[in-house]
């Protein structure tokens, strides 16, 4: 079975998903190994990715993270080195927010036949930024506007855009470090537009930030920066517990 199809039958069983984005650049591999191994107890997925990665070595992180976690990890690519064949599948982002054109098709062009010959599962994703209270590293480095936070409509017709163009997900992201989390109507107005799983990431600090999200139908929320640097079992426990309702 496909990872894609293992997120839908899981949110069909737990209602929603967890999981943790690691940045590899924030950890060596022996790290970011121990916190895969913890994280994997408490979260469904692990993301791995960041806008740069210039301390380690990339595919080590992945092949490190891989070896330790007991569920599936997929790649969250900044751009096209951060690739590979250690992860069980890879989010395909198109930043259908932005009018970037290297971050809607250029990328993707140089990515494909790379994760050809990995034999990668491609999960393609309609990435869509939402302000996060202040310019974070994905704003930066891909010199895109967010979607303002009182523009609900905008996300979402960006979101029915993306499914239209054949996504499977739709990724509204406040990005990492952001001060606040996509707002609970912009989640609700996106999941009114599309028939698509919706992941929300970026600026949730506290498990009891979670549940209003997956009220508003997010079908996967991620944890980052709060769990690389506060993430005790007892912390994952209560996201885990806030996040899966059924």
């Amino acid at each position: 079975m496909s990872v894609y199809a293992d997120m839908i039958g899981l949110v069909e069983k737990k209602g929603a998903g967890y999981v943790v984005l690691l940045d590899p650049d924030e950890a060596n591999p022996g790290e970011m190994a121990a916190k895969a191994s913890r994280i994997s107890q408490y979260a469904d997925l692990i993301f791995v990715g960041g806008s740069i990665c210039v301390r380690y070595d990339f595919n080590e992180a992945v092949r490190s993270i891989s070896q330790a976690s007991s569920v599936p990890v997929v790649i969250f690519p900044g751009d096209v080195t951060q690739i590979s064949s250690h992860a069980d599948a890879l989010l395909f982002l198109s930043l259908v927010s932005g009018r970037n054109a290297n971050l809607l098709i250029g990328e993707h062009v140089k990515a494909a036949p790379i994760l050809k010959r990995c034999g990668l599962e491609v999960i393609p994703v309609a990435y869509i930024l939402i302000d996060g209270g202040r310019t974070t590293s994905v704003q930066f480095m891909s010199q895109t506007l967010a979607i303002p936070r009182d523009k609900p409509e905008l996300a979402a017709a960006h979101a029915l855009a993306g499914e239209y163009l054949g996504m499977k997900l739709v990724f509204l992201e406040a990005g990492s470090g952001a001060d606040l989390s996509v707002p609970t109507e912009m989640v609700a107005a996106v999941n009114e537009s599309v028939s698509i799983p919706i992941i929300v990431g970026g600026g949730i600090k506290r498990p009891e930030d979670a549940p209003r999200l997956v009220r508003a139908v997010a079908s996967f929320t991620v944890t980052g920066e709060v769990i690389e640097k506060h993430g005790t079992p007892d912390m994952l426990r209560e996201f885990a517990d806030a996040i899966h309702w059924r």
